[in-house]
């Protein structure tokens, strides 16, 4: 399994960064990768992502949702992947914690997507985060 994380402190309570992270289907907005997400009911979503020149759509599902602590999801169809936002209380505000696993069963297909995917979820994952800071 590849693992990609990120962190990064947001000026706010864990309780307002909660509050809009946990708001999946605006993802769209803190970022330009994402096209749209389509929520399925049940905690379940689809995304629409526009990446390396093709468009990806894959579902995924709410595993876990503890506020003001923990988001995680995991996918149900496609790229077998989990996610997870933690947030942490400190001096400066929240330091919120991203971090997403995913395998591929062919070793240099993973170690090639590996190498597309590190900076672009990279670049999601800052784009999101500045983009929560920003509408806090």
């Amino acid at each position: 399994m590849a693992t990609i994380e990120h962190s990064a402190i947001l000026k706010a309570p864990p309780e307002r960064v909660f509050a809009l992270l946990e708001r999946v289907e605006d993802f769209a907005d803190y970022s330009d990768l994402i096209k749209a997400i389509e929520p399925l009911g049940d905690e379940r979503y689809r995304w629409h992502v526009h990446a390396v020149g093709m468009d990806w759509t894959f579902d995924v599902a709410i595993t876990e949702n503890r506020p003001p602590e923990v988001l995680a999801w995991e996918s149900v169809d496609g790229v077998h992947n989990q996610g997870c936002y933690r947030l942490s209380p400190v001096e400066e505000g929240t330091e919120v914690s991203f971090t997403l696993t995913y395998a591929i069963r062919n070793r240099l297909v993973e170690k090639a997507v590996t190498r597309a995917a590190k900076p672009l979820v990279n670049k999601v994952s800052r784009q999101i985060l500045e983009r929560v800071e920003a509408r806090l």
